[in-house]
């Protein structure tokens, strides 16, 4: 335990800055036109999501299920963690005054893990579906999807729950971070603070590795079934293949912006000797490092609802008509043949 004084709670560590230099770091506009863009693109990407609802096949609906969660995800971490952090920024308040019990800063952590680890869940839930859905279309139901998705998307939203909730069951801890204005997990070598890193990290890294498997096998059976013999029997369709490339622009995103931080923690939580001192304290480059890293981070946010608006089929004949002259990819879903009728 840090000796903050009595009377504060358990998140504090000192960070040495001053309030000139918080001025100069903690600029109100990045933050509030950060968060107005991420949420208007969140916005937009919701009503065409609703849009392209209306009368889709139960294997479409049932994606659409999953973006409107990820999407909606999205929007109430902007929506949540914006109001704190450019609130911090434009009073530059004293969080040890505002907050001495902590119950703001561990309200923050919990939020960030829980909207940091949610896309990368829903990513592999995505994959997983879709994975099912090429690889094994008879094996699959086709009543209840868009039931089914809503309530895998609410079982990923309460294993993230779960896992924020884990340092105000003491394991690990949630600290305010430099320059002072958010609060996360700890990057200390206490055994909690060590356990929790790794977890987090370990769990956002699997996610994206099993996407990244997921979504191999999904796309390389779509180009065998599209070249394959069995193309002829198949009834032309070309939304799989605009669900997967969606898809995969989701993944690729989620793993420019994701994979530097949570590597960045597992390594900051491991190395020997701690980069922590005893009395709770980083250097200046690692506190920078952090900021840097969860500022690319929070573009997953931003870019998330832009694969899904740019990644359609409208939007890609528009900029290249010519794909609209080519032969639709196939579907792999059973059809019905018509037995010829007698004259």
């Amino acid at each position: 335990m840090w000796p903050n004084g009595s009377s504060l709670g358990p998140c504090f560590r000192p960070t040495n800055i001053t309030l000139e230099e918080r001025r100069l770091i903690a600029s109100p506009w990045f933050p509030a036109v950060f968060c107005l863009v991420g949420l208007a693109s969140n916005l937009l990407a919701l009503s065409v999501l609703m849009g392209a609802r209306q009368g889709s096949s139960h294997t479409r609906s049932s994606f659409l299920t999953f973006l409107c969660g990820l999407v909606l995800t999205d929007f109430m971490g902007l929506l949540v963690t914006g109001a704190i952090v450019v609130s911090q920024h434009v009073a530059l308040f004293d969080w040890q005054a505002v907050d001495p019990g902590c119950h703001l800063c561990h309200f923050m952590g919990v939020i960030m893990v829980f909207f940091g680890l949610c896309p990368l869940l829903l990513g592999t839930a995505m994959a997983s579906e879709r994975y099912l859905g090429i690889t094994r279309p008879f094996s699959r139901p086709t009543t209840a999807s868009q039931r089914r998705a809503w309530t895998t998307v609410g079982l990923v939203w309460a294993a993230a729950l779960a896992l924020g909730l884990l340092p105000l069951l003491g394991l690990g801890r949630y600290t305010v971070q430099y320059p002072g204005s958010w609060c996360f997990l700890t990057l200390g070598a206490e055994p909690g603070d060590v356990a929790f890193g790794l977890l987090f990290a370990l769990l956002g890294s699997l996610s994206v590795g099993l996407s990244f498997l997921l979504n191999t096998i999904s796309v390389a059976t779509l180009c065998h079934v599209y070249h394959g013999q069995e193309a002829a029997q198949q009834r032309p369709r070309d939304c799989e293949v605009e669900m997967m490339a969606q898809l995969t622009g989701i993944m690729v995103v989620a793993s420019i912006c994701w994979m530097p931080l949570l590597v960045f923690i597992a390594q900051t939580v491991l190395r020997s000797p701690p980069v922590m001192s005893p009395t709770g304290q980083l250097s200046r480059a690692m506190e920078q490092q952090l900021l840097i890293y969860l500022r690319v981070a929070t573009w997953n946010q931003i870019l998330d609802p832009w694969v899904y608006i740019l990644f359609r089929r409208a939007v890609i004949r528009r900029l290249y008509p010519r794909l609209s002259a080519r032969p639709r990819s196939l579907s792999l879903q059973p059809q019905l043949t018509r037995r010829p009728t007698m004259q």
